[in-house]
């Protein structure tokens, strides 16, 4: 599980921040949560936190695992919650009511690889909500809870692991596994100088192609 001092260091940059650095360590793609679109924002426009991971099925799966309790209840203050619902299903998986109990409990916010609802109950708690698409109906007759903290494929080589730190804003979400922060961490503060020098050399009249070729070697 990485420190509170880790991810206070990772949340000071943003999801194009940590993409970029990821994939200059050769991670696919950046580790980006493509197709996850931020539904609803809290009061920082930014979520940062440890992922809580939760694996919905098919409600028609009789031999899928039952969590002890409902799975809006493992949500922890500062965690964030990634849900993962079945491809192709018509319904949302998490609603205004969930929202309102993650709140409670001091969560970051939620990541759902799946649809949600109830857009303006998020919007009106000021909770943090991501999702992949939007529907009107519930998840009761469709899709239930199974398994809870367990390894998510989220698309080929890519994973959302129990305790990987999910940073996300309008321009999507990106994961960062404890072992890189780091790393991380060092890569971003690096292309922050960098940036800093590239808007002083535009702002003093620079042209673009220059100031990369110098800067961005």
């Amino acid at each position: 599980m990485a420190s509170p001092r880790a991810i206070e260091a990772l949340a000071r940059f943003s999801p194009c921040d940590i993409g970029d650095a990821l994939v200059k360590l050769k991670y696919a793609n950046g580790v980006f949560l493509e197709g996850l679109k931020m539904r609803s924002s809290g009061p920082k426009g930014r979520i940062c936190g440890p992922a809580i991971t939760v694996q919905m099925v098919e409600m028609s799966d009789a031999t899928a695992p039952k969590p002890e309790r409902h799975f809006v209840d493992y949500n922890q203050r500062g965690h964030i919650m990634y849900v993962q619902q079945p491809k192709g299903l018509p319904s949302a998986c998490w609603g205004g009511l969930m929202s309102t109990r993650a709140h409670h409990l001091g969560a970051n916010g939620v990541v759902v690889d799946g649809k949600i609802r109830d857009q303006a109950e998020h919007r009106e708690l000021g909770f943090p909500v991501f999702g992949r698409d939007v529907s009107v109906l519930g998840s009761n007759t469709f899709t239930k809870a199974s398994k809870i903290n367990v390894p998510l494929q989220f698309k080929g080589d890519l994973w959302v692991n129990p305790g990987d730190i999910l940073v996300g804003d309008e321009d999507g979400v990106v994961v960062t596994p404890v072992s890189l922060i780091e790393q991380v961490v060092a890569l971003c503060e690096e292309r922050a100088e960098i940036d800093r020098k590239t808007v002083e050399g535009l702002e003093a009249g620079e042209a673009m192609g220059g100031l990369l070729q110098r800067l961005r070697k």
